[in-house]
């Protein structure tokens, strides 16, 4: 999908948004623990490349991704610090893993054999692959069930001349919630884990952007993996409050492109699910389903001139149209996310529209809207 320029629609991304976000983290930080940037999923949206830049100036010292694409891309954009890939690559692609000097998880012992198998044959290896292994403490994703399995995995690691044990690290379900029930599950499961080690890795983590922010006394370890927060959004939305003042980094806005009166009894947009019940004034905006923009946000409202506008009428591919309150120039600006005039739309608002998080709000935003970078 191109990247469309040519139209008013925008992300604005404030890069001193990101470093205030970071900076305020890696103040609370004990001494010797670092901050990995979480920058998986195109930087949540925001970007990959220009979020572990802005990053690396507010105190980031390494990068998590989600795939080995996505460290490769870093990697060819000139990044040389520390990059974890938290999911599973396949052995077959070992070689990549050693050309770019990455890290790796590791979350069976099955693939630890038949990755000693793959590295024998890697005759241009000079260094040995960094691994981290999962520990599965309650998430029931990817990882480790019992000590026992982590220590078996360790030792395979350890004997490996191929490979050296750089990290261990869990990711907890419930670090967002106010009921830290589960949580202390997970805590005390983990604790199991490094309690029947002889000794630990390079790395230990455990504190995903909730962990950080409402767990940072109680979790050992020497780094964090920051991501949402990073971003100026809470994880938990509003059940619990903010440690600090966090953020938001992105803008959505865009312009209007035509302005008509209707007169009553007028449908508007596909299948006809609005009409005028009067004579209105109605604006079109270049944004829609294809960006990201998506049909059930019909009904929600959008600011124009510190107004908020109903967005009546289906939402299309490539446009919408909302209810203005009078005749309003073409050209003025629309606000779907962030602040206009006094008045402000969040990201958290538009997931609860849709019944989701602010997660997949910015994540789902689509290639086609340019990211705009600011100061």
């Amino acid at each position: 999908m191109v990247v469309t320029y040519h139209r008013p629609t925008r992300a604005i991304i404030h890069r001193k948004a990101l470093r205030e976000n970071i900076r305020n983290e890696v103040e609370r930080l004990p001494k010797g623990v670092e901050l990995f940037a979480v920058v998986k999923a195109d930087g949540y949206g925001h970007g990959a490349v220009a979020t572990a830049q802005t990053a690396l100036t507010a105190g980031a010292t390494g990068f998590c991704v989600a795939t080995l694409d996505e460290a490769i891309e870093l990697r060819e954009a000139g990044i040389t610090e520390p990059i974890l890939v938290l999911s599973v690559v396949f052995p077959s692609y070992l070689s990549l893993v050693v050309d770019y000097d990455l890290s790796i998880t590791v979350a069976t012992k099955d693939w630890l054999l038949e990755a000693q198998e793959v590295l024998k044959d890697l005759t241009e290896m000079t260094e040995p692959i960094k691994i981290h292994i999962k520990a599965d403490t309650g998430m029931g994703r990817i990882g480790f069930l019992t000590p026992k399995e982590v220590q078996e995995a360790a030792a395979i690691v350890e004997a490996s001349p191929n490979m050296v044990w750089e990290g261990l690290f869990t990711h907890f379900a419930t670090a967002d919630e106010a009921d830290f029930t589960y949580w202390q599950t997970q805590a005390s499961r983990f604790q199991a884990v490094l309690s029947t080690l002889d000794h630990l890795p390079r790395y230990v983590h455990s504190s995903n952007s909730a962990t950080a922010l409402w767990h940072d006394k109680e979790m050992p370890g020497n780094m964090i993996r920051y991501g949402v927060g990073m971003y100026g959004l809470n994880p938990s939305g509003h059940e619990l409050p903010e440690p600090y003042n966090l953020q938001p980094a992105m803008e959505l806005v865009s312009e209007l492109i035509q302005v008509k009166k209707l007169a009553a009894d007028e449908g508007v947009g596909y299948g006809k699910t609005y009409d005028t019940p009067k004579e209105e004034w109605i604006g079109t905006v270049p944004i829609g389903y294809a960006d990201g923009w998506v049909r059930k946000m019909q009904g929600f409202s959008l600011l124009v001139d510190g107004e908020f506008c109903e967005i009546i009428g289906r939402v299309c591919m490539d446009q919408l149209m909302i209810r203005l309150p009078k005749e309003v120039k073409v050209g003025t600006k629309v606000t779907l996310i962030g602040k206009n005039k006094g008045q402000e739309i969040t990201m958290q608002e538009v997931a609860e529209h849709l019944g989701t998080i602010h997660y997949e709000i910015c994540c789902i935003l689509s290639e086609r809207v340019p990211r705009i970078y600011q100061e």
